[in-house]
């Protein structure tokens, strides 16, 4: 494949608010060893893209400054070593950084073919979510069939796709959303309780039901000592991010005496290693089911890679209903 010298991108023009996104042009990077290089069709929009953009979520050594975590498109080139992939190959991928871009570069094993039946706009919405889904609610959580499951911001991407996967593997699953058509959205994907914030109490109706065995939380703030409120003995408290706050203040008796268990983590400084056997295991675990219609991103809107500011301020005001990403190609 003859490959352009130069692509369209969006870049980061200053730290700040989603206004400093602007297309610009830079060259097409080269892929190294173990790398593939993908024409992109589309590319997820998350919320790391928007702490990037503010300044809080430097990317890691040797990737690309560009935002951009996932996206789905083509290979277009095979770094040294590379044998599983083949140019031309539809892909869905993990990227480092640089998915707000005509091309991108990620390792090979972070790469999974994309499921028979979904078009290259759902494709892009997957591996930012399912990977830190299976990652932190499977992985670190330890979810069973049976277990009584908590997952804030129910609607979101990472929501949408944890009710789905929770409830696909048997487990009683509740959610928190704030509007009544949210709630709706929780339910149809699986949800047994989907709780309206600003109405009700999440501490009270997890109690009433025993409390949960696991919590998935991305508010942080004065959400996490309500947390271990919500837990049963023996629960498990899962932080993938901090919406309102990194800093918090609990009481450190009560994990003692009810034994509770916190953890969690985040993606993109995992090494290449982890990132690679937790494809292997999406792959195994959960293609299947996209491929067969059990389960599948939902999707809130499509903007054209040029409008990457408008897309974050969508994501920004916390209406939006599932995954948003850009059109590239």
């Amino acid at each position: 494949m003859q490959l352009p010298e130069t692509m369209r991108v969006v870049e980061i023009s200053e730290y700040g608010a989603p206004e400093v996104l602007k297309p610009a042009t830079q060259p097409v990077p080269q892929p190294g060893p173990g790398q593939i290089l993908i024409r992109l069709s589309h590319a997820g929009v998350n919320r790391p893209d928007a702490l990037q953009r503010a300044g809080n979520y430097a990317p890691p050594p040797g990737a690309s400054p560009l935002p951009g975590l996932e996206g789905a498109g083509h290979v277009a080139a095979l770094g040294k070593g590379v044998t599983r992939w083949q140019v031309g190959n539809a892909v869905t991928a993990l990227l480092p950084g640089g998915g707000y871009a005509e091309y991108a570069l990620t390792h090979a094993d972070h790469a999974l073919p994309v499921p028979e039946g979904l078009s290259m706009e759902q494709a892009a919405a997957l591996c930012e979510t399912y990977y830190t889904v299976w990652t932190n609610v499977f992985m670190r959580g330890g979810l069973q069939a049976g277990e009584r499951f908590l997952v804030h911001g129910g609607s979101s991407g990472i929501g949408t796709t944890a009710i789905q996967l929770a409830a696909l593997r048997g487990a009683r699953v509740f959610s928190t959303a704030g509007s009544p058509a949210k709630c709706e959205t929780c339910k149809t994907l699986g949800a047994e309780r989907a709780i309206n914030y600003r109405d009700e109490d999440y501490v009270e109706v997890m109690k009433a039901e025993g409390g949960a065995q696991l919590i998935l939380d991305m508010v942080g703030g004065p959400y996490v000592a309500r947390n271990l409120n919500a837990l049963a003995n023996d629960g498990r408290l899962v932080q993938i991010a901090f919406l309102q706050g990194a800093e918090v203040q609990f009481n450190m008796t009560q994990v003692m005496t009810r034994r509770l268990t916190i953890t969690g983590s985040t993606l993109r400084p995992q090494s290449d290693a982890a990132k690679a056997g937790i494809a292997e295991a999406l792959l195994k675990e959960v293609w299947p089911h996209l491929e067969a219609g059990r389960i599948a991103p939902v999707m809130d809107s499509v903007y054209p890679l040029e409008q990457a500011a408008e897309a974050h301020a969508r994501m920004e005001t916390s209406e939006h209903i599932g995954k948003i990403v850009l059109q590239v190609a």
